[in-house]
């Protein structure tokens, strides 16, 4: 059984930064791959970005794609989601997610466990 906590997020001008994290408690997250969805009010949760086990591995949403970086510290049982540029339609809650395998997946139904979800808002 595997926990996620998730931190970071807030109210930032367009063009700002944020950082969010996702900390795992519970055996065995350094196998397991971790992906980070997002959800507007009135829209389906969409996928942002993924990390594979071991974190060599990543794969980005194209709305986000040369802005947002994810990567994890094993050793800190985390993941990090740094979103830089961001833009008001960045705006939503967003959610961490593992899955008991070792590549990710960018469909949410492939996902084992949920953070509590944070929220991202984008506005001057």
């Amino acid at each position: 059984q595997v926990q996620l906590v998730q931190s970071g997020g807030g109210l930032v001008q367009p063009g700002g930064s944020l950082r969010l994290s996702c900390a795992a408690s519970g055996r065995g997250f350094n196998d397991y791959a971790v992906g980070w969805f997002r959800q507007a009010p009135g829209k389906e949760r969409d996928f942002v970005a993924a990390i594979g086990w071991r974190g060599a591995s990543t794969y980005y949403a194209d709305s986000v794609k040369g802005r947002f970086t994810i990567s994890r510290d094993n050793a800190k049982n985390t993941v990090y989601l740094q979103m830089n540029s961001l833009k008001p339609e960045d705006t939503a809650v967003y959610y961490c997610a593992a899955r008991a395998r070792l590549r990710y997946t960018i469909s949410s139904h492939t996902y084992d466990y949920w953070g509590q979800g944070t929220q991202v808002t984008v506005s001057s």
